[in-house]
């Protein structure tokens, strides 16, 4: 009796002390100082602090319906291994809400960084653009970037299931520190909207259906297709950059890839990402199929003498031959699905390949003679395809393009504030507010 004499008092002054903590944590839009062209998009922070209050108060009415048990007789009769045991996953639960808050907090604490909040600005609005021709076949959900170490990109799709309670009211899109700013984080920005693009349209599944389809035809060369259905939802995602952005996505994914030539022959798998040689042929493949110009087989050239699978074993070298021979059908199959979700358009119709053309790409390059303002008056992804078309022809050096694109981003951040509604409602909960985990749930790697 002793120990349940001590016991409850313990851990209810535990729970209390969570609760206490609990109310610390207050709205991000009262505490997180930032210039409003480095600020979230209004959509984005209503969603976020309204999904985190709506946490916190769940978690507060947890942690009450603890203390009620706890000290009422229910409590009082159960043994202190049941108390502490109850405690112990209210706890992990505490926790994994403050994981939620850290990650939003990742967010919203780099606006605040001079230079970096309005990078950031611009991003998110490329990002959102880079999703704008969905609009009339899809509910298109808030994009927010940050900025963090590491070599690639990745992604926290809206609507997944969260770590904790709940699903992810927002986008998150990280990129990578080293990426920034030149005509590589356009590709690495832009394949992680792939993601939440192919999510939004359910492509992934109905893709693996087709593949399998044909996987179940095949004769010698099933190996191969079962490799495409494996790798989809990453050639997807690289699909959606390079008809988006041109030869910059594949500029920016040989950037990426570009490593020692054992880990660019190397498949694991586990990896859901085509192995590096294979994945840039497959963007020249994609390149060549949509738009119909030379540059593709030109860099698909320069890539196999960087890399030339001659130096390989022979097992490997006839794991080549195969998914070269079924490359172009494959790639074929990719950009002529069709199904519910796009309307019973193609692949190919849904993305805004005329736009993106590289003949049209160089002429509204050539028209802009260096005027920054007129690069002001197109959509952020039309000026970073079309600057990357610039840097992919050598019209444009590194440093100039690095300030030309600095120089938009900023513009993009500043005209973001602009057209959006200044103001924002915050949701909040009258008796205490509630944090909620957002964890990225299995995020996508470029």
């Amino acid at each position: 009796m002793a120990n349940l004499k001590w016991s409850s008092p313990f851990l209810a002054r535990e729970a209390r002390a969570l609760l206490a903590r609990l109310e610390q944590l207050g709205p991000f839009s009262l505490r997180v100082p930032a210039v409003p062209a480095a600020s979230i998009s209004p959509a984005a922070i209503r969603a976020i602090e309204a999904h985190l209050a709506q946490e916190r108060c769940a978690l507060q009415r947890d942690i009450q319906g603890f203390l009620t048990w706890c000290e009422g007789v229910p409590g009082h009769q159960a043994s202190p291994a049941e108390q502490q045991r109850r405690f112990a996953l209210l706890k992990l639960r505490f926790n994994a809400e403050l994981d939620s808050l850290d990650i939003f907090a990742d967010v919203l604490n780099q606006r605040s960084e001079h230079g970096t909040g309005l990078w950031l600005g611009g991003l998110d609005a490329v990002a959102a653009d880079g999703l704008s021709g969905l609009s009339r076949i899809a509910t298109i959900p808030p994009i927010v970037t940050y900025l963090d170490r590491g070599h690639g990109a990745a992604i926290r799709r809206a609507r997944t299931r969260l770590p904790g309670r709940g699903r992810n009211p927002v986008a998150v899109i990280r990129v990578p520190r080293e990426r920034m700013v030149g005509s590589g984080i356009g590709s690495s920005l832009l394949h992680e909207v792939g993601h939440q693009a192919a999510a939004l349209l359910d492509l992934v599944a109905s893709l693996r259906s087709l593949i399998q389809q044909r996987t179940d035809r095949a004769r010698g060369d099933r190996p191969a297709w079962e490799l495409w259905g494996r790798w989809i939802s990453e050639i997807v995602a690289d699909l959606w950059a390079l008809g988006t952005l041109g030869i910059s996505a594949t500029n920016g994914l040989i950037g990426v890839v570009s490593l020692p030539k054992p880990f660019v022959f190397r498949m694991r798998l586990d990896d859901p990402h085509p192995f590096p040689w294979l994945r840039v042929i497959l963007s020249c493949e994609m390149g060549r199929q949509i738009f119909q110009d030379p540059q593709w087989t030109h860099l698909e050239r320069l890539w196999v003498e960087f890399y030339p699978p001659t130096s390989q074993s022979p097992a490997r070298r006839q794991l080549l031959r195969l998914m070269l021979d079924t490359l172009s059908e494959f790639v074929s199959l990719l950009l002529e699905h069709r199904s519910a979700r796009l309307h019973w358009r193609s692949l190919r119709e849904v993305l805004p390949v005329s736009a993106r053309s590289p003949a049209r790409l160089r002429r509204l390059f050539a028209s802009w003679a260096g005027d920054t303002a007129k690069l002001r008056s197109v959509a952020p992804t039309v000026a970073m395809a079309a600057i990357g078309q610039a840097a992919a022809d050598n019209r444009l050096s590194p440093a100039a393009e690095s300030s030309l694109l600095t120089a938009l981003l900023r513009h993009w951040a500043l005209n973001r504030t602009l057209t959006h509604p200044a103001g924002t409602t915050i949701c909040d909960c009258q008796a205490s507010p509630r944090i909620t985990r957002h964890a990225l749930s299995a995020p996508d790697n470029y």
